[in-house]
C-alpha cells in the first residue's frame, strides 16, 4: 500500500492557493512518500516521514516488524518515534534496516533512545546495518537495495521479488539497471514536470519506465507543480500511472 505518495513537503503545499493544492480530489493530497508491505500477518514500512503516525491512524495498521530506509533526509526519518506505539503493543523492539550513513543519522536526530540512561517512553530500535551491494532479509523475504543518485548523494531503492521501490533518483546506474531487469511492478519518483537537479521529471520517469519495462509503473514522490492527477493521468502511456495515496496493490497477482 502507498501510504504516502507525496515529494518532501506533501501536497497541500503550506500557503499555497495552486489549484492542486485547492483540489477537493483526494488523490492531489498527497503525505510524505512511504509504502506499506504485508506477508503473512507481519509487515514493514519503507520510511517512517513526518506523516508517520498520520499514515498508521488511517491506516489502522495493528503491527510493525520492520523499518526500511532509504537515505537520511528529514521526509524519510522524521516519524520513528511514533514506533514506540508498536514498541509496547508487541513489548518488542523493532528492526531498522539501513546503511551506516542512515543509522549515524538517527543516532544524531533521535540521541535520546541510544543514550545509556534512555528514559522507558523512547523507541526501542533494533539497528541492523545493510550493504548496498548485498542482498539482505527481512521477514524471511530477500531485499536487493539498488543504489541510485540523488543528484550527487548516494541513496538506495529496493527491490522485493517482482516488486522495485525508488522514490529519490536522478541518475540510475547500468549496474543497478541490471539489477532491476524483470521487474514486474516499477515504483518510480516523477517530482514535476519542469527540470529538477535531484529528480527525475515527468519525462525523464516516462522514458527511465519505458527502458526499464515492467508490466506496471507506478510513479510515487509527486510534487504540486506535477498538475492535477486526473489531468496528468490521461496523458500517461499505457501501464503508467501516478500512485496516489492509499492504493494497494496485490503483489502475489504478479506472479
Amino acid at each position: 500500500m502507498f501510504l504516502g505518495t507525496g515529494t518532501s513537503q506533501g501536497v497541500p503545499v503550506i500557503a499555497c492557493d495552486c489549484q492542486v493544492c485547492q483540489s477537493t480530489d483526494p488523490r492531489d493530497q498527497r503525505l510524505r512518500s512511504s509504502i506499506w508491505l504485508e506477508w503473512e500477518g507481519r509487515s514493514l514500512v519503507v520510511d517512517t516521514g513526518p506523516d508517520f503516525r498520520q499514515q498508521m491512524l488511517r491506516q489502522k495498521v495493528q503491527r510493525l516488524d520492520a523499518v526500511i530506509y532509504i537515505y537520511s533526509h528529514k521526509d524519510h526519518i522524521a516519524g520513528l518515534d511514533d514506533i514506540r506505539a508498536f514498541n509496547r503493543k508487541q513489548g518488542t523492539p523493532i528492526d531498522i534496516y539501513a546503511d551506516l550513513p542512515v543509522h549515524d543519522a538517527l543516532k544524531r536526530e533521535f540521541f535520546y533512545a541510544f543514550h545509556p540512561q534512555a528514559y522507558f517512553g523512547v523507541p526501542q530500535l533494533n539497528l541492523i546495518q545493510i550493504d548496498q551491494d548485498r542482498p539482505f532479509e527481512v521477514l524471511g523475504h530477500e531485499v536487493i537495495p539498488l543504489p541510485v543518485l540523488h543528484y550527487k548523494m548516494p541513496v538506495l531503492g529496493f527491490r522485493f521479488g517482482d516488486f522495485t521501490y525508488i522514490t529519490d533518483a536522478k541518475t540510475i546506474s547500468a549496474e543497478t539497471l541490471q539489477k532491476i531487469q524483470g521487474t514486474k511492478v516499477l515504483v518510480l519518483n516523477a517530482l514535476q514536470q519542469e527540470p529538477h537537479i535531484s529528480h527525475f521529471t515527468l519525462v525523464e520517469a516516462v522514458e527511465m519506465a519505458q527502458k526499464i519495462g515492467a508490466d506496471k509503473t507506478y510513479f510515487t514522490h509527486i510534487g504540486h507543480q506535477m498538475g492535477l492527477h486526473e489531468v496528468v493521468q490521461s496523458d500517461l502511456p499505457d501501464g503508467i500511472e501516478l500512485a496516489f495515496d492509499g492504493l494497494t496493490l496485490d503483489l502475489r497477482a504478479q506472479k
